[in-house]
């Protein structure tokens, strides 16, 4: 599939073939002479893009190219999520193994929007877009993305306050030299209907101006689940001056607005592994399954999401060598949802007749709201410059952060109530009374701001050897506010309903550094030992704080640590068309909150720890074979603290032991090309909250996916999409009580219209 690629060069497609054809034609003498003269052969040589694999990460952070680089990192370009059909980072994120949206939420709430666990800990925070932290529980669109980097391991070095495990970098498409248009039209299984539009054009040649635009619209049903729908649209446009000089500077736009039905999945009676939360009542455990299709929610639920981000950004190329990026950002994001919730508990699943299973009800009691908005400044300040010291080679690149971020939370009254539904045939649009939403008075609102000093090295001694390492420091101070409504139980001594203020606030430093050696057996292969840490302090991931002396948002509390240590070995193979990598890994995190039996009082004695190893390949195998693959494998256990899984065994909640994710394409004569994956996901294990009867685990599953192009003339290709081929069912993901989950999907089609000019 053809799209508009990033060049690092800044000429002119067109201008770049024309200046080959014309040295070409200048050697026709010297090719003739050759003879007489025994001139040496001449050969005219051009490096092919490579449509999956990519030399280098797009944080400017990161100075060598991948192969030299002492981390884990899987970079999904553009041309393997397009093969795939993939239109959500959650689906994107699919190539990476062990990484997903597999935990539901807690109890009655539910998860929206990129939910991302990775390697045993929620990541949902650690996702930025052109190496900004992107705020919100949104699903994000990958219409205007160019490729995606997934670092894994402790990532504080880089980013700051962070996940344990790692985080996801989203690079955006830029406005560049050429002048091309693609659209997209996509049609599919579950109503689904979606149009794209890229079109870059060149405005000044000599002064490197051009212009991008991406729209995108959808209007979708979602394969497998009746109700629920994604619609959306956006647009980004990009401007740029000065491509090819010394001086460039982007301006680029984005906006994107969601009007969805959110899912809050079906329960998991009939489920392997679920009993009857009832004594009373063993005919449960032998309930059949719902259909997973079924959608226990109302009429009048909804997910609304609107999100601005404006972006600039000036590079300058100094004589001297040196480069300098500086970029600002402002973003604001909003997302407004009235989701209805269920738990299938014992008061709220009822059954008159065990023989009449059309009698049986389940209430549907949570009308979760959630009323939010995000908002980041920020201020990125990175210069890069390479020096030779005493015969050593340096690579330093150092930066300052300024960033500002909020978030306002506002509490409803009204969101109405709705009547048992039918258990096997619930019925969305029930009538619903009281529904009038209202803000009652009551928010959260929660600020950091952050000033932050980083500096990185690569240490080049010999060809072979060679000292890579960083250090950062940032001071944040955090400022939370909330008005809640008073409960007999949080609040005794109150009337119920009284207004309760709440004002916290602290302030710190982080101090986070890595360290690697790396020895290079040849030019397109390194071996490497790393040391990284990252540190996440209270109200780090949400910007709330906490009085509860359980909670690890409590500012008496020190930030969570994270220290990981990682062997590896990357290897470019092919003519550096493919790459190889593998990785043995072990990540401690500190600092976990614990009670201690003794006294009954928290401590911060808590250890959790993920080991294990990492196998990917991406890239050419022969120049129409590509392939994409990457199999994990970890253990996960409790060091210290109490077992964090509902079946008591001492691993991780919602981290698969074993992963496997591969993907393959292969261009063949007269325009066709076939490709095809497999993803494999071991079980999960969900957390502990005193549920009844609910399933501990859900099943590992194998998924199958193909892809066929046909070419029908230089401007039209059509791709179809075939999913889950062998049409499984299996559990996408499952909430910490079990009393809800969300099918995966099964098999469908689509049929994408690919047009280029």
């Amino acid at each position: 599939m053809s799209h508009i690629k990033s060049r690092k060069h800044h000429q002119p497609l067109f201008q770049h073939r024309l200046g080959i054809a014309a040295l070409a034609v200048a050697l026709v003498p010297v090719a003739a002479a050759a003879g007489e003269n025994s001139l040496p052969e001449v050969k005219v040589t051009a490096k092919q893009e490579n449509d999956f694999k990519a030399d280098k990460a797009a944080s400017a952070k990161y100075t060598q190219p991948l192969v030299d680089t002492p981390q884990t990192i899987t970079v999904i370009k553009r041309e393997l999520i397009e093969q795939q059909g993939a239109v959500t980072l959650t689906e994107a994120l699919q190539n990476t193994p062990g990484v997903g949206a597999f935990f539901l939420g807690e109890n009655g709430s539910t998860n929206t929007g990129d939910a991302i666990y990775m390697r045993g800990f929620d990541s949902s925070s650690s996702i930025y877009i052109d190496g900004v932290r992107d705020l919100g529980s949104i699903s994000r669109d990958m219409f205007n993305i160019e490729q995606i980097d997934v670092l894994k391991g402790a990532a504080g070095t880089d980013t700051g306050r962070s996940a344990p495990t790692g985080s996801v970098n989203l690079s955006s498409k830029q406005a560049l030299p050429d002048d091309a248009v693609f659209a997209s039209v996509k049609i599919g299984s579950g109503q689904q209907k979606r149009a794209t539009l890229d079109l870059n054009r060149v405005l000044d040649a000599e002064t490197g101006t051009a212009f991008r635009l991406n729209l995108m619209d959808q209007d979708s049903g979602v394969p497998g689940r009746n109700e629920v729908r994604n619609k959306r649209w956006g647009v980004a446009p990009s401007l740029a001056f000065g491509l090819g000089n010394a001086t460039r500077f982007y301006l680029n736009y984005l906006y994107v607005k969601q009007d969805n039905v959110p899912d809050g999945g079906v329960p998991t009676i009939g489920l392997p592994g679920y009993r009857s939360p009832d004594p009373a009542r063993a005919f449960l455990a032998n309930a059949p399954m719902v259909n997973p299709k079924n959608f226990y929610g109302s009429a009048t639920d909804f997910d609304k999401v609107t999100a601005d981000m404006l972006t600039g950004r000036i590079e300058h190329d100094f004589q001297s060598g040196a480069k300098l990026i500086n970029t600002t950002r402002y973003g604001k994001t909003s997302q407004n949802y009235l989701l209805t919730s269920f738990m299938g508990s014992t008061a709220n699943l009822l059954t008159p007749s065990a023989s009449d299973r059309s009698t049986w009800t389940l209430a549907r009691s949570i009308r979760t709201l959630k009323d939010q908005q995000n908002e980041i400044l920020t201020n990125q300040t990175n210069v890069r410059l390479d020096v030779v010291t005493g015969g050593i080679q340096h690579a330093l690149l150092g930066g300052v952060e300024l960033t500002a971020e909020k978030q306002n939370t506002y509490g409803y009254d009204g969101t109405g109530s709705l009547p048992a539904a039918n258990f096997y045939q619930p019925n969305p649009n029930d009538a619903i009374t009281g529904l009038n939403l209202v803000r009652n008075g009551t928010y959260t609102r929660g600020n950091t701001n952050t000033v932050s000093a980083y500096l990185f090295d690569t240490v080049k001694f010999t060809p072979q050897w060679q000292v890579s390492g960083g250090v950062r420091v940032d001071h944040y101070s955090t400022d939370y506010s909330s008005l809640s409504l008073s409960t007999a139980r949080s609040n005794p001594e109150l009337p119920v309903g009284t207004k309760v203020p709440t004002n916290l606030s602290m302030n710190g430093n982080l101090l986070n550094w890595k360290l690697a050696g790396v020895y290079k057996p040849t030019q397109a292969s390194s071996m490497y030992v790393s040391y990284a840490t990252s540190k996440q302090p209270p109200g780090g991931s949400n910007f709330a704080l906490s009085t509860a002396a359980n909670s690890a948002a409590n500012p008496k509390f020190d930030p969570q640590e994270t220290k990981n240590v990682e062997l590896g070995t990357k290897w470019d193979l092919l003519e550096q068309k493919l790459s190889f990598t593998a990785a043995l890994y072990r990540t401690e995190v500190s600092n976990e909150i614990e009670q201690n039996l003794a006294d009954l009082l928290y401590y911060q004695t808590g250890k959790k720890r993920v080991q294990g190893i990492e196998l990917g390949m991406t890239g050419a195998i022969t120049k129409k074979w590509l392939v994409s693959a990457g199999y994990t494998r970890m253990n996960t256990s409790v060091e210290s603290g109490k077992i964090a899984t509902a079946s008591g065994v001492n691993n991780l909640a919602y981290t698969p032991k074993q992963a496997f994710t591969a993907w393959t394409s292969y261009e063949l004569p007269r325009g066709i090309k076939l490709g095809g994956g497999a993803r494999f996901v071991d079980a999960l294990l969900r957390g502990t909250d005193g549920a009844v009867g609910t399933p501990a685990n859900t099943n590992a599953y194998w998924v199958f996916d193909a892809m066929a192009s046909y070419t029908l003339n230089k401007h039209v290709d059509l791709q179809l999409n075939l999913y889950n081929l062998a049409d499984k069912a299996y559990v996408a993901a499952i909430n910490k009580s079990g009393y809800r989950y969300t099918s995966g999907t099964p098999r469908t089609v689509s049929l994408t219209a690919n047009i280029k000019f």
